[in-house]
């Protein structure tokens, strides 16, 4: 049997396609048109009457035209889209951190569907569900064989049906149902702790609506606890991203004020921006500016911030913009290195085209596609070194990804061979050894990494990487 790799999601999200630096919803209708090309909509149109006519069997022509659709833009890059109906719904209760489930974060283990965290006073939380606990069934359908995609959506669906969920227990060696009423859940993006007296551990697992207010709460918690902070972690491994206005505003939280953020540009005029650390460029809809209540000294204290091959984006943008103004050490992995901004806009009210419209830049003016932040201090995954490193996808492996120089090429096919060699290489050493101990939740005890963030802000020695290397930008091929 090969390696089992972990893959946490969000009960409520489903599959987040991509990592996102979305801005605003915008309507589709434009000033100007650019001329159709006529002969290729002829040839469009001849391909539809002969499918329509000769293919075997009969086709749904709304099917068709979605497909059509769907095909050209997907053809641009990874990340542009075209949303339907189910899929435009998803994306908003993806970036509005609202959905309708049971709420428990969840990983895949040995085939099953692992209980990481009951989301505090979700369904799943008031039932009694457990970190640990394993679901395998879900109604009637084992979950052994299911994919996580499709766990989750067996575990969503309307608000106020019930769902019955079979849990083993380990520590009780025991199997039970659980019968749990659906209902709207609010992710909780922002997580927060005292590590040990002094120093602190924020997490950010997304950027989403609620992620500014979250993210205030939790710091103000944390600041009334011990109002003499010596050091904070700002935890972005594995963040996707999210929305283009919350990573502005937790720059801000941290960056003096109009301090530049991030600059954009693109093919249109309102793609050429510059966001500051000031409310005009992240309060969305106006109205009173949240980061007013966090504590002075947020400003000044010692930072380190985590990253990994999986904070892309929105994460990105931050990390990039503390890391440029030398306000915080950056610590971990290259980052997954999507440097692009994504718009969507609206063409009915069920379905939307999300489409690249910008690249973004640190306030230095780094472009990151297709390579990533580098961090300051290289950090190994844990103390015996990184098991799964080299199996991670980042931007510059997805076909069509947009270069540094404005063009789009495949991804490297001497990566993916290593990639897959290394791949097979650990599923037949888990043949003959025992197989690869799963990596710690992050900000638990064995989290080695926050170990070694803490050791900094300590003034303590850091077990540095001495095998990880920066990899750099691709330039395209002419």
């Amino acid at each position: 049997m090969g390696v089992k790799l972990k893959i946490a999601g969000w009960i409520t999200v489903g599959v987040l396609t991509g990592a996102l630096a979305t801005m605003q919803l915008q309507a589709v209708a434009r000033g100007s048109v650019a001329p159709l090309p006529l002969e290729e909509l002829q040839q469009l149109a001849a391909v539809f009457g002969i499918v329509k006519s000769d293919y075997v069997e009969p086709v749904d022509e709304k099917k068709l035209i979605t497909d059509a659709i769907s095909g050209m833009v997907a053809g641009l890059d990874p990340h542009s889209q075209y949303f339907d109906k189910k899929s435009f719904k998803e994306f908003r209760e993806g970036t509005t951190g609202k959905f309708v489930g049971v709420g428990i974060e969840i990983s895949m283990e040995d085939g099953l569907v692992k209980v990481v965290s009951p989301i505090e006073g979700s369904p799943a939380y008031r039932a009694g569900m457990k970190a640990g606990d394993l679901i395998t069934k879900i109604d009637d359908t084992a979950v052994k064989g299911l994919t996580m995609d499709q766990a989750v959506k067996r575990m969503r669906g309307e608000p106020n049906t019930k769902v019955v969920l079979t849990v083993f227990r380990k520590a009780e060696s025991r199997s039970f149902p659980v019968t749990i009423v659906r209902e709207e859940i609010r992710v909780q993006s922002v997580r927060a702790k005292m590590v040990e007296p002094g120093y602190a551990w924020v997490r950010l697992s997304q950027f989403q609506d609620r992620t500014v207010d979250d993210f205030v709460r939790r710091v103000d918690e944390l600041y009334k606890k011990d109002p003499n902070l010596k050091g904070l972690v700002l935890d972005l491994r594995n963040d996707p991203g999210g929305l283009l206005e919350a990573s502005v505003a937790i720059s801000a939280a941290f960056l003096p004020a109009d301090a530049v953020v991030v600059s954009t540009n693109g093919q249109l005029p309102e793609s050429k921006a510059t966001f500051k650390a000031s409310p005009e460029s992240y309060l969305r809809r106006g109205g009173s500016d949240p980061l007013k209540r966090l504590p002075a000294a947020l400003k000044t204290v010692p930072m380190v911030v985590l990253v990994n091959e999986g904070s892309a984006s929105a994460s990105e943008i931050v990390a990039g913009a503390l890391q440029d103004h030398k306000r915080a050490t950056i610590m971990g992995a290259q980052t997954f290195g999507k440097g692009s901004v994504q718009t969507v806009r609206q063409l009915s009210p069920e379905t939307a085209l999300k489409i690249t419209t910008a690249r973004y830049y640190t306030p230095g003016g780094r472009s990151i596609q297709a390579k990533g932040i580098v961090p300051d201090v290289w950090l190994d995954e844990t103390a015996e070194g990184n098991v799964f490193a080299s199996l991670r996808i980042r931007e510059a492996d997805l076909d069509k990804h947009i270069t540094n120089n404005q063009t789009a090429e495949q991804k490297d096919e001497a990566r993916q061979k290593a990639r897959e060699e290394a791949r097979k290489r650990l599923e037949e050493e888990s043949q003959h050894a025992t197989p690869p101990k799963p990596l710690p939740e992050f900000g638990s005890e064995g989290d080695f990494q926050l170990a070694q963030a803490i050791n900094r802000l300590q003034g303590k020695p850091v077990l540095v990487s001495k095998t990880m290397t920066e990899r750099k930008a691709e330039a395209a091929t002419q």
